[in-house]
């Protein structure tokens, strides 16, 4: 397994990464209709570009065997005032393609979250994840992630609420 950095010459692997893992976590229980509008507005390659060209925005890829299994992006971006650690970044996206679940991926790639957070100068890490994911909520609290309160995720056209959760660094 390698985890590097992705470059725009990404792009459409991070897209097509991206938008398959977005679908399989959220699909079963979301509107159809709002999922469509979240991944064309979300995950397009275009988008992906300009996020992997955004010096704000460091996006880890993680392959095995030459094929992208597993992503995460690190911002600076806005910070909800229930995060009070010192210098914050987000922890924006964190996916591990379902086949690859349970084999140690997402471990390997938090600790390469945290280097790459603390390469930006942060003392804290925070991320928003659906109320609802049971899952990603268990697995950030192993991690370390502590719940500091809620924000709103707009989900196509449905206002969801999302657990803010950090750790530090």
């Amino acid at each position: 397994m390698i985890i590097r950095l992705a470059t725009a010459a990404d792009a459409a692997v991070v897209s097509e990464l991206a938008r398959r893992t977005f679908y399989d976590t959220f699909a079963a229980t979301n509107d159809a209709t709002d999922m469509a509008l979240y991944l064309a507005g979300a995950y397009s390659i275009d988008i992906q570009t300009r996020e992997l060209n955004d010096r704000d925005i460091t996006t880890l890829l993680v392959e095995e065997g030459g094929t992208a299994i597993a992503y995460a992006m690190v911002r600076a971006d806005h910070v909800p005032g229930c995060v009070t650690g010192p210098n914050p970044v987000e922890l924006w996206r964190f996916y591990v393609d379902r086949e690859w679940h349970g084999r140690g991926v997402a471990a390997a790639l938090m600790d390469r979250v945290r280097i790459a957070a603390r390469e930006r100068g942060a003392k804290t890490l925070w991320l928003g994840v659906w109320e609802r994911n049971d899952r990603a909520r268990a697995f950030y609290a192993k991690c370390g992630f502590a719940d500091a309160g809620e924000h709103i995720f707009l989900f196509g056209t449905d206002p969801q609420t999302d657990r803010v959760m950090v750790s530090s660094l």
